[in-house]
């Protein structure tokens, strides 16, 4: 038997804001954080998502050991809103050792081995600042994470392309319902580096203007960066009114970066979050759609979408405000979704001026205002890698 699973608090940091009330203004003006790319030694012509906050980091002395941009990037969404104060409060509750920790993440603190490579270049070695086993390790976020939490439970990363974050959630779900944890800390980071920035170019997926998910014009993606976190409990550890009701995951292995024509493993991941919540589409009040803003996966995913919902349903990709955060992907819009119960904000589609003929979806730019009960995240990736969320006001 699935039980609650409470949502009690969450933050993130992206393109958009440094913290919720930051990202509530900017999803409400529709200001977009995506600018002409900037980021150091990278001259490809795009736009990008980059949280400038990072830039302006300084390690204390006690942790430079653990210096990274992603782990920066983690610290900064640990240090919004109430987060830490209402993991204390668990952890006096039932103790570090009681509490999970699942981290998404595809590039981990690749920025420090590029930085590496670049010295041992120019000087003919690699200094012992760079040799960080903690670091330059796709665990790195959850090593750092655990860290400054003190959490000392299972601790996992996973690593699923952009539905590494999505899936952190139903892995905690797993836990909770096993009891093999009484909470589970939730979270992803991804961040720039230039692996990533012309990795994607060399896949030729990225564009040279603003990303506009589903439209008619949209030729590839903005890549951003971003990280978040979530904290979920046992139902009688909290009486906050949010919770996971449904998740959903799949892996269709269609092809190594395209998804299956049909959306075979994403319907797969809708239809299991869907049974597991005990809803029908029709019950659905908002869809975070994964919206990528590249050809295929946009057509893909709205004729999906469009098979399986009415066409009442609001939907939309939030990507032209934070870019496509990659693995952090998952967590940073799952709690832009959940947060339209606070707001009572859904948010349109930015930059799409008219949806591709192709796409059967009806989807609107402009925000909406409304009083959602259930609504879903969907996160995609490489590899029919797929997850799907859905989260549910209890009361």
């Amino acid at each position: 038997m699935y039980r609650k699973i409470r949502v009690i608090d969450y933050d993130l940091v992206c393109a958009a804001g440094v913290g919720l009330p930051a990202v509530r203004t900017a999803l409400a003006q529709q200001h977009t954080g995506l600018k002409p790319n900037d980021f150091p030694d990278c001259t490809l012509e795009t736009f990008i998502g980059r949280v400038s906050a990072v830039d302006d980091f300084i390690w204390p002395q006690a942790d430079l050991a653990w210096q990274s941009r992603n782990n920066a990037l983690v610290e900064l969404a640990l240090q919004q809103g109430t987060l830490l104060q209402s993991l204390a409060r668990i952890r006096e509750q039932v103790g570090p050792a009681r509490i999970g920790l699942v981290m998404g993440s595809s590039t981990s603190s690749i920025d420090r081995a590029e930085a590496a490579y670049r010295f041992q270049r120019d000087e003919g070695f690699v200094p012992e600042e760079f040799l960080r086993l903690k670091v330059l390790n796709p665990h790195a976020p959850a090593f750092y994470t655990a860290h400054r939490t003190g959490i000392t439970g299972p601790c996992v990363t996973l690593s699923t392309a952009c539905s590494s974050s999505a899936k952190v959630f139903a892995t905690a779900a797993r836990w909770l319902n096993a009891g093999v944890v009484d909470a589970v800390l939730v979270g992803g980071a991804d961040s720039l580096c230039l692996t990533v920035l012309y990795g994607f170019h060399s896949l030729q997926l990225v564009s040279t203007k603003l990303c506009s998910p589903f439209d008619e014009s949209r030729d590839g993606i903005n890549i951003g960066e971003g990280a978040g976190f979530a904290l979920l409990t046992r139902d009688d550890l909290a009486e906050d009114d949010v919770i996971l009701s449904g998740y959903g995951e799949s892996s269709d292995a269609h092809h190594m970066s395209h998804p299956h024509p049909e959306g075979q493993g994403a319907r797969l991941a809708i239809e299991q979050a869907l049974t597991l919540a005990q809803l029908r589409p029709e019950q659905i009040d908002y869809v975070n759609l994964h919206g990528t803003s590249s050809r295929v996966n946009d057509l893909v995913e709205g004729n999906l979408m469009a098979q399986l919902f009415p066409t009442s349903t609001p939907m939309s990709s939030t990507k032209g405000w934070t870019g496509h955060t990659l693995g952090a992907a998952g967590i940073v819009e799952a709690i832009i979704a959940l947060d339209s119960f606070q707001t009572g904000l859904l948010p349109g589609n930015l930059h799409c001026k008219k949806v591709d003929s192709e796409i059967a979806l009806q989807l609107a730019e402009a925000n909406r205002s409304a009083s959602p009960q259930h609504v879903m995240s969907n996160s995609f990736g490489f590899g029919g890698n797929n997850a799907s969320l859905i989260f549910s006001r209890s009361n």
